[in-house]
């Protein structure tokens, strides 16, 4: 991956980590390894093929982190959102587009869940007629709706390293049997909840993934970082998935970068640096990701642009 951008100087805050796209944060004075409270800043960088591009797609990060907070204010399970008394508050500088997390002790295992088969999903199963080990019915297409979702953890591999799809038993030697029925319990309640309400507003949600915590004091298990946004997530617009006249990628256009994607695939080999977007590429990018968030909210988002 190529080097990231200076993150922000926030009065009141230490600068601790960044990655492709969040930039983390601990009270000032605070022991990184520690503080009880994290800010959290969703920049505006978009990366694809390993690579943080050029130029970032204003207004993304305050829309992920929008959409993020909607969502969490429907998931009745607890979230690592730190509100209330106490806790710090959020720079004025980027308002829009951060949260103040609490600590948690965080599970190493990204907690995937397809109610489709596409993406990497489709290419194991073309290849073992599985998905992590779960066998599924011969003949499915790329794109079709399984009778019922489907769990599929990853373990969550060391940063600048690629994740790497699971077993569920894999899973429970990672972090316990407990626990891990206790992740892919709450994982499967929170999509199929999620994709019941994302059809209601016309929307198909083919697959997300979450990651959890555990609160250090209490124990209790905690949904946390970002939580079935664009970039954690695979959404379908009903109205062209179930178009029977439709195929291909036209039918299965997601809202989120996979335009970006389409433009580098097209346009750069791979090697080197990759090119500049182009503005349009970038307009397009942000107006995809603005849909999604309208048509799941019915509003318009809570931010000017920038």
């Amino acid at each position: 991956m190529n080097a990231l951008p200076t993150p922000l100087a926030l009065p009141g805050w230490s600068h601790t980590y960044s990655g492709k796209v969040r930039d983390l944060y601990v009270p000032e004075g605070a022991d990184a390894a520690t503080s009880p409270y994290l800010l959290v800043v969703a920049s505006n960088r978009v990366s694809a093929f390993d690579f943080v591009l050029e130029p970032p797609i204003p207004g993304k990060g305050a829309l992920l982190t929008a959409l993020s907070n909607w969502w969490f204010s429907r998931i009745p399970l607890a979230n690592h959102l730190a509100i209330g008394e106490g806790s710090p508050a959020v720079p004025e500088a980027v308002a829009d587009r951060a949260v103040v997390s609490r600590r948690l002790d965080m599970y190493p295992v990204e907690c995937v869940v397809r109610g489709a088969l596409t993406g990497s999903g489709f290419v194991e199963y073309q290849q073992t007629g599985a998905v992590c080990g779960i066998e599924l019915p011969a003949g499915l297409k790329d794109g079709d709706l399984l009778d019922e979702p489907i769990y599929t953890p990853a373990y969550k591999a060391p940063f600048g390293e690629h994740d790497e799809n699971i077993t569920f038993e894999r899973s429970a030697e990672l972090v316990g049997q407990d626990v891990a029925e206790a992740l892919r319990d709450a994982s499967l309640k929170i999509f199929t909840e999620a994709r019941e309400l994302a059809a209601e507003h016309g929307v198909v949600l083919a697959d997300t993934k979450f990651e959890f915590g555990k609160d250090p004091v209490t124990g209790e298990l905690v949904l946390a970082d970002e939580v079935l946004t664009s970039d954690s997530s695979r959404y379908w617009d009903a109205s062209t998935y179930f178009d029977e006249t439709l195929s291909g990628p036209e039918r299965l256009a997601s809202f989120d970068k996979q335009i970006v994607r389409n433009w580098l695939a097209a346009n750069w080999d791979k090697q080197g640096v990759p090119p500049v977007l182009p503005e349009e590429i970038v307009e397009q990018t942000y107006a995809r990701y603005r849909d999604l968030y309208v048509r799941l909210t019915g509003e318009e988002p809570p931010f000017a642009r920038a």
